[in-house]
């Protein structure tokens, strides 16, 4: 019987595969893409119709030698990355670096890990997709003429050592635009008038003001709401409207990658990294006991809300006994994707829905258990019927002015039986008749202002991005990583606030290169990637219709754009090697202190900003610090004697409840003083 290589990405993702197959089947990991462009030079063959110049990735040649002595020992090798345009491209390299056919059938694609997805994709081998790849290629080919051509033009006029890319750019404009509608935003004061009534049974409820003559009414600063007050000052209080109604509200699809990103970051406070980590880890499969590599979710760079008949089959037998069969909907649900959407990909779910978290808990860590329950429980309530609530609203008039007060029950939870997470909190109003007489105990005005829009978090920006059709599913964590690493934004409570040398970059990319920071240009050059696959477009041609004007718009540019002088802040802080006051330098990882004398004095030390606090360990000062990442946190300055740290802010207060120090948190904007012990949850 002949022997096959298959050879997958991923060490983990081989230990589970092998798992499936006989001894007939070896199977090899390649460690992701074995060629790449070269980082010392463009690679880009711009005369000769943008050729590019592959070379092996260091580290990569053992790997390549390895798979090539295996190649020997058998009759075919199988080619089985994942099943997106990179994956292909990969096992495009694969065949080039093994003298392989892309022409045959070499390549078989599978979008879970399970024994059986893995089997069938065995029996339907099929040539490598040309079109795919040259998708790939146009927007790896894209992205390096970008950074390769403007990076040079960035070192010149503005700092050493800066990169813009053509996707990042744009993240980094739409958090510089944000930043200046909040500079801009004007505060527009308003009023809210809660009426208190009271039954004559003692029962009592709220109602708020609405309108005021049958019309929309609003109120605009402190005279207009004492006026109300005025006018119904011994007003009589009349139910004029009472109406109930049914209303039913139907589950979310299941995930893809953006919507799990965004659950993730704002459920578990996951950023987008994290996310795409644990969920590959989740994909590639982990041991459970006995069972050994499991493979527990389906593939996890998707846009695609599409679910196989299969999966729903199960989905609704799981349902049935677990809840009841009138939680299975009489049609399993449908789900509408993007217009650009792969419709060969799957929602992202688990591979067996049998697999209950709980079940699996003791084998994953406490990151791979929330992620994976949150893919469960999502993927469970979206094949489950509506929720149903009875909602009643009651309209109460007194002289000109109408009062609304609504309330609801839960009449049937529907798909929220399957979430843990989900909360509703009734609102009941006591049985009210249309005509009957209420007492008004309290006219109660609130003065409100209009708030600016929020600065993004990694949610916002993922579900913005997605939305304008920038990126693609296995983009979006790389690009927050990367806008972070170049220093052009960082994280403060969360969100992203652009520094100085983002705003410039942005500034400058805007007025000589709209079309690079331009959302509608970039959508649209994600259509034509999108084309290419379809065979609907040529990947030079789209290449050369972009460069050209690039190129010219690069040469104007370079002899416009005046040198930016990014004067350094200078502090009161000593250098105490030569006695000058040493300046604020950024850096790969953030701000730092510097001597001004370099190079006769190379005297650098960490900025550190004081909160005022003390650190509850050893007593030193508590300062600010940024990760790698460039995410906020706070740590003792004498560190590494002191290991103290704290994502949150200290407020140098202890716990009554448990002894643990207070932290400062946000939430919806509010900043709020909570115990950092998650168990005690001690709230002043």
């Amino acid at each position: 019987m002949s022997k096959s290589l298959v050879i997958v990405e991923s060490p983990a993702k081989a230990r589970t595969i092998s798992k499936f197959l006989g001894r007939n089947y070896v199977v090899k990991a390649s460690q992701g893409n074995v060629r790449d462009l070269p980082r010392s030079q463009l690679g880009v063959d711009i005369e000769n119709g943008y050729t590019p110049k592959y070379i092996t990735i260091r580290g990569r040649g053992p790997i390549l030698q390895e798979l090539r002595k295996t190649q020997k020992q058998v009759d075919r090798v199988l080619l089985a990355t994942d099943p997106d345009r990179e994956g292909e491209a990969i096992s495009w390299h694969l065949a080039q670096v093994l003298n392989l056919d892309p022409n045959e059938p070499i390549r078989i694609e599978f979008h879970e890990i399970t024994k059986q997805a893995v089997q069938e994709a065995l029996k339907h081998p099929r040539q490598v997709d040309q079109k795919r790849v040259d998708a790939q290629q146009a927007r790896r080919v894209l992205d390096r003429l970008v950074g390769y051509k403007l990076s040079p033009l960035l070192w010149a006029k503005v700092r050493k050592g800066l990169s813009a890319g053509r996707v990042q750019s744009v993240a980094v404009r739409l958090i510089c635009d944000r930043e200046a509608e909040i500079e801009q935003f004007v505060p527009e004061e308003y009023w809210n008038i809660t009426a208190h009534f009271l039954r004559k049974d003692g029962q009592k409820f709220q109602a708020q003001l609405r309108r005021k003559a049958g019309k929309k009414f609003e109120m605009k600063d402190e005279a207009a709401a004492k006026q109300v007050l005025v006018d119904l000052e011994k007003a009589e209080y009349i139910v004029t409207a009472v109406k109930s109604r049914q209303r039913q509200r139907k589950p979310a699809a299941p995930y893809t990658t953006s919507t799990l990103q965004q659950d993730a970051s704002t459920r578990l406070g996951f950023g987008a990294q994290k996310t795409m980590l644990i969920a590959q880890q989740l994909y590639e499969g982990l041991e459970l006991g006995s069972a050994g590599s499991v493979g527990l979710v389906t593939y996890i760079r998707t846009d695609s809300t599409r679910v196989a008949e299969q999966a729903q089959r199960e989905a609704a037998n799981l349902i049935k006994n677990l809840y009841g069969p009138e939680y299975v909907p009489k049609t399993p649900p449908v789900y509408k994707s993007r217009a650009t959407a792969q419709g060969a990909h799957e929602a992202i779910r688990p591979t067996s829905v049998e697999l209950l978290p709980d079940q699996v808990k003791e084998y994953l860590s406490r990151d791979q258990y929330r992620l994976y329950k949150l893919i469960w429980e999502r993927f469970v309530a979206s094949q489950m019927a509506p929720a149903l609530f009875d909602v009643l609203s009651v309209d109460i008039e007194a002289k000109d002015y109408m009062f609304r007060a609504t309330g609801s029950t839960l009449r049937f939870a529907g798909f929220t039986k399957a979430l843990s997470n989900y909360t509703f909190t009734e609102e009941i109003l006591p049985p009210l008749e249309e005509g009957e007489k209420l007492k008004c105990t309290k006219l109660e005005p609130e003065q409100h202002f209009t708030s600016p829009p929020p600065r993004y978090t990694e949610a916002m920006l993922v579900k913005t991005l997605e939305e304008l059709g920038i990126g693609r599913p296995s983009t979006y964590a790389t690009i927050i990583q990367t806008i972070q690493k170049r220093g052009y934004v960082v994280l403060e409570e969360k969100r992203f606030v652009p520094t100085e040398l983002g705003q410039i970059v942005v500034s400058i990319l805007t007025e000589h290169f709209p079309d690079i920071v331009d959302v509608e240009f970039t959508a649209q050059m994600e259509e034509k990637l999108d084309a290419i696959e379809l065979d609907k477009a040529n990947w030079i041609q789209v290449i050369d219709e972009f460069y050209q004007p690039f190129e010219e718009s690069l040469q104007r540019a370079m002899g416009a754009i005046e040198e930016v002088e990014l004067a350094d802040e200078v502090t009161d802080e000593i250098c105490e090697n030569c006695g000058r006051n040493m300046v604020i330098k950024h850096g790969r990882f953030g701000p730092f202190l510097a001597c001004p004398g370099f190079p006769e004095c190379r005297n650098t030390k960490p900025l550190l900003e004081e909160i005022g606090v003390n650190c509850p360990n050893c007593g030193g000062k508590i300062v600010k610090r940024r990760s790698k990442r460039g995410r906020q946190f706070f740590g003792c300055a004498n560190y590494p004697d002191c290991d103290f740290t704290s994502w949150a802010e200290p407020t140098g207060e202890k716990c009554p409840a448990c002894g643990d120090i207070l932290v400062k948190r946000q939430q919806k904007g509010e900043t709020y003083v909570i115990c950092n012990n998650k168990e005690c949850k001690y709230r002043p």
